[in-house]
């Protein structure tokens, strides 16, 4: 039930000025991050199947951050090593470093990189995926409690298909537990069809 997405870096080549005309610091915030090339790099590793090589890698990777690395680099890091793991008590492990470093996150980086837009579309799909972990752990409770959080936080996604695929993911397993889907306004159903 995990949803991740394997879009790491920044894709933008807008060198244009933004207010203020910061071009330098605009450029800085769209130059390649070398860490999270290489979280790419081992993420298409393990989607190929060789999660023991992933593994590896990721735990090298972390080990070079380190703890109180980039809260970035470790929330990116620890959300896509979760799905390396075989145990689900390892993958509640990384999935929670995830959410711990993305909650230091959000005071810290993306005042310096515009990026809060992209930390808030963070948050439905760890508490998703914290949901699915305590689910396979037989925590209803703990996974009701992530479920909601996903659905508030899911607000903040925009209309694209990964988006929808949260919401679907978030309701399939609102369904699973018994949830029986949206709470409030009814707004959420089958992804829109894109042509």
């Amino acid at each position: 039930m995990s949803v991740r997405t394997a879009s790491v870096g920044k894709d933008s080549d807008d060198s244009r000025p933004g207010p203020g005309g910061r071009v330098t610091e605009r450029q800085e915030q769209t130059a390649p991050d070398a860490v999270m090339t290489r979280i790419g790099q081992v993420v298409m590793l393990c989607h190929a199947g060789d999660r023991e090589e992933a593994r590896h890698r990721f735990l090298e990777l972390w080990a070079e951050i380190g703890e109180d690395g980039d809260p970035l680099h470790r929330c990116t890091l620890a959300h896509f090593m979760a799905d390396a793991q075989d145990d689900p008590c390892d993958e509640l492990a990384w999935d929670l470093r995830a959410l711990t470093a993305a909650e230091e996150l959000t005071d810290d980086r993306p005042a310096r990189h515009e990026s809060a837009i992209a930390v808030r579309a963070l948050y439905p799909s760890l508490h998703l995926n914290l949901a699915a972990d305590y689910v396979r752990l037989a925590r209803a409770d703990a996974a009701r409690t992530h479920l909601r959080r996903a659905r508030r936080a899911a607000e903040a996604l925009g209309e694209d298909n990964y988006s929808d695929g949260v919401r679907a993911a978030i309701s399939r397993l609102e369904l699973r537990l018994g949830d029986g889907g949206s709470t409030g306004d009814g707004r959420w159903g089958p992804p829109r069809q894109r042509p």
